[in-house]
């Protein structure tokens, strides 16, 4: 019996020097964990680090995304940005470096799209019916011209002023809201945590729709994620993948995903989307119904699809042309208009994917 084992383990070690040694080796170790945070839910699946127990890694997690919740959330009347918002003219709040990046990046991208990324455009939002609490007759009928002009003269960035870590506005009851850029950060934020505290390479973060990867996945492959078709209410269960964006290099991926299909009212039949054009007060006519933008960082990507949305879609496609952006839009067919630089493929009948030349490149592994 004995001799028998060791011909086993001969024939094993064999087996191993001819297939390579990490065919022999048993596959990593790959962890999924879940929970909430800034109103929705986060996901993450990560190689399992050797000297770390999940418990410790989620709870690193959960203490970072706290903390930029109790700078940025405005659903919590004790964070920073709720101070700022009710500061008078002059008033200087002290932020954190979550809120000086956060300001930062948001500036950039309103600098870049001509105001089209406003983070004080929250009054005409709330104006519109999105805010955080619906009003009743909000549901009956648009606001008027004379709603939607008082409204606007509160849509002022420009009026924020940073001064090292202080915060103050030079026009009264301008207030700022960072919905459309802080899921992003924080899928930035989560990413760092997983790789510069545990020294994990491989990894999938999404918070609310917005996606950064690293590396490969449990079955030793490029992440791929997956474009839903931008169908109106739908559920998770009846939506269906459109499009597929993966890197094969690096694995790296930094993705945000506006739409203006799954958050909108409908006056006398026509319906109207959250998304609001800080320029005209009113909600985008003749926008990309989804636009899909991937960046250096999740915040910009999230701040640039938000503004992108913002816009017309013929203006949507020259601004991300005009900034070299991977961009992928999901567009009625009838909203097409041809453009040299742009390329499109048929998809189902209502839809056509256009992407611009840098997402088309990153699609095919350029």
């Amino acid at each position: 019996m004995k001799k028998n084992s060791n011909v086993a383990l001969s024939v094993g070690l064999v087996l191993c020097l001819a297939v390579g040694v990490s065919a022999c080796q048993k596959p990593p170790k790959y962890q999924n964990i879940e929970g909430k945070t800034m109103g929705t839910s986060y996901h993450i699946s990560f190689e399992m680090p050797k000297d770390a127990d999940v418990a410790s890694i989620q709870a690193s997690i959960d203490k970072r995304l706290l903390e930029i919740n109790q700078s940025m959330s405005t659903y919590d009347d004790t964070a920073t940005i709720m101070a700022f918002n009710r500061a008078k003219v002059g008033e200087q709040i002290q932020i954190d470096p979550d809120f000086i990046q956060v300001l930062t990046d948001a500036k950039q991208i309103y600098q870049a799209s001509n105001g089209a990324f406003d983070p004080t455009v929250m009054p005409l939002v709330s104006l519109w019916g999105f805010g955080k609490e619906m009003r009743i007759d909000r549901l009956q009928s648009p606001p008027t011209t004379a709603e939607i002009d008082n409204a606007r003269r509160l849509i002022d960035f420009d009026s924020v002023v940073l001064q090292g870590n202080r915060l103050s506005k030079n026009k009264a009851e301008v207030a700022l809201d960072f919905s459309a850029i802080a899921k992003g950060y924080g899928v930035d934020v989560v990413a760092d945590v997983l790789k510069s505290d545990y020294k994990i390479n491989n990894y999938m973060v999404e918070i609310g729709g917005e996606v950064a990867t690293f590396g490969k996945n449990a079955k030793g492959q490029a992440w791929q994620l997956g474009i839903d078709e931008p169908v109106i209410n739908s559920s998770v269960s009846n939506r269906n993948t459109i499009a597929i964006i993966r890197e094969s290099k690096l694995g790296k991926i930094n993705l945000a995903t506006s739409g203006n299909y799954r958050n909108s009212l409908v006056y006398d039949g026509v319906r109207y989307s959250h998304t609001i054009d800080p320029k005209t007060g009113s909600p985008v006519v003749n926008g990309a119904s989804s636009v899909t933008v991937v960046h250096d960082t999740t915040a910009l990507a999230d701040a640039w699809a938000t503004a992108l949305t913002a816009m017309p879609y013929d203006k949507a496609l020259k601004t991300a042309q005009d900034n070299n952006l991977a961009v992928l839009f999901i567009v009625h067919k009838f909203n097409i208009h041809k453009n040299m630089d742009a390329h499109s493929e048929n998809q189902q009948a209502d839809w056509q994917i256009v992407e611009t030349q840098k997402m088309k490149a990153l699609r095919e592994g350029n």
